[in-house]
């Protein structure tokens, strides 16, 4: 690995690099510039509509024609494709694949069309039981959670190794309170938006007094279709009394909107298809904003760094987040923890370590 040439490694995804985020893009692109002595190559968009800002770093992109860059079967496809061909110019494949309806088929298809090179293969998102019918391991796998992997074990993926994500804190750093009246609540809506706006109003009805900000901007499949129309959530926010409220369907400054706001509020009922730990929460643990978050096993990693709270229970997530900006004194222990926490379990070194003995055991 400390040699003139590190190890050549496909980076395989289900979608280009460079277009919307999804689980595993996502992490594909922190592995990208976490991982050092490694020659990657990594999918990308040949034209279309640039989505994000800045260029994926490192490494060398196999282009697929997708204007969007949303895994459709099309680019899938075409992904696919190039990866049999590309497989056998490599050292090792590392797949960053969610195990969805389609992975079996690909599982019991990807030896016999794309030789015997070593696999890595990396769950980057919580998995439906249904989904693991008929799979095989395409190598050594790896999880996100113990929940996870745990699943994986179960289902006969063998030994399951625990990699926790990991994020660069000189992108996310610690932001002191904005002292602003109200204070800002950010939503996430991606699976729980209409358990965030009951809480928010049981909050409300209990006399707190904030601005509730939506975050509908999720990429992952299906999101788009999945979303509540405008009149929908303006009716749901009118019965419970919400009179400050703003849907935000696209984020320009991420880092601003965490920074302005108070508390992150993440309460889907289930974790299927989604980031064991979303980017969202992990970026404002890092910028110290409290999150008060679904107690789903998922999220037992982060222990007592995030207010955990009952599925599908307003009543008790509502009262939670009054008392949490009710007291100053608890909001700046939960940021605190959540900032250390972070640089100790989710700090690049760790990531990059744990990945590079990974490489080094299949490539001996």
């Amino acid at each position: 690995m400390s040699g003139e040439r590190g190890p050549q490694v496909l980076l395989l995804t289900a979608g280009p690099l460079d277009g919307p985020e999804t689980p595993g893009t996502d992490l594909a692109r922190e592995l990208l510039g976490t991982v050092p002595h490694v020659e990657y190559a990594w999918f990308r968009r040949w034209w279309g509509r640039v989505r994000r800002a800045g260029e994926v770093p490192g490494g060398q992109g196999v282009s697929v024609i997708s204007r969007e860059g949303a895994p459709s079967p099309a680019v899938r496809l075409q992904i696919l494709t190039a990866a049999v061909l590309s497989a056998r110019r490599t050292d090792l494949v590392h797949a960053v694949l969610p195990v969805g309806p389609g992975f079996a088929a690909f599982s019991r298809m990807w030896p016999r069309v794309a030789g015997r090179r070593p696999v890595l293969h990396t769950v980057p998102a919580a998995v439906e039981g249904a989904d693991l019918a008929d799979c095989r391991p395409l190598g050594r796998t790896v999880a996100l959670s113990e929940a996870t992997a745990r699943q994986l074990m179960e289902a006969g993926f063998g030994d399951v190794r625990v990699v926790n994500p990991s994020i660069r804190l000189d992108l996310w750093p610690l932001r002191r309170r904005q002292e602003r009246t109200p204070p800002m609540v950010l939503a996430i809506g991606d699976g729980g938006t209409e358990e965030a706006m009951l809480s928010a109003g049981v909050a409300a009805r209990a006399g707190a007094r904030f601005q509730l900000v939506l975050a509908l901007t999720g990429d992952g499949p299906g999101a788009a279709a999945s979303r509540p129309p405008e009149d929908l959530l303006r009716g749901i926010a009118a019965r419970e009394g919400l009179l400050d409220m703003e849907v935000l369907r696209h984020i320009g400054d991420l880092p601003g909107l965490l920074a302005a706001a108070d508390v992150l509020l993440y309460v889907p009922r289930r974790m299927t298809g989604r980031a064991d730990v979303p980017p969202m929460v992990l970026r404002a643990l890092a910028t110290g904003r409290p999150a008060i978050l679904s107690d789903l096993p998922e999220f037992a990693g982060l222990s007592d760094t995030v207010l955990r709270t009952p599925p599908a229970d307003p009543h008790h997530t509502g009262h939670l987040l009054r008392q949490l900006l009710d007291r100053p004194w608890w909001w700046d222990r939960i940021a605190e923890r959540g900032r250390a926490t972070v640089a100790g379990r989710f700090g690049p070194d760790r990531c990059a370590a744990a990945y590079t003995r990974l490489y080094r055991e299949l490539l001996s």
